[in-house]
């Protein structure tokens, strides 16, 4: 167990959606619309998927913690020639 500090420590959360740009083939998306559309979901008429990050962060300073998410999806969470991301804070 951690000591006061620990306990006391503001948390947050937030999430980073990280989704295919535009333009960009989308092979899981047409197989998943093709199981769908299979399982007699009427009305789909496209899919697209992506990948959500629910993460935890420790601190209360949202514009630092923000801008560090964004700076790990650039590096990390997301290829950023063919994915877009949102970072929200919950």
């Amino acid at each position: 167990m951690g000591d006061a500090s620990e306990y006391w420590a503001v948390k947050m959360k937030a999430r980073v959606t990280v989704t295919l740009k535009s333009g960009i083939l989308d092979p899981q998306g047409k197989a998943i619309e093709g199981a769908l559309k299979s399982l007699g979901v009427d009305g789909v008429a496209s899919v697209r998927q992506g990948k959500v990050f629910d993460i935890e962060l420790s601190g209360a300073d949202k514009a630092k913690a923000e801008a560090a998410l964004k700076d790990a999806a650039d590096k990390l969470l997301a290829n950023t020639v063919i994915e877009n991301y949102r970072v929200e804070l919950l």
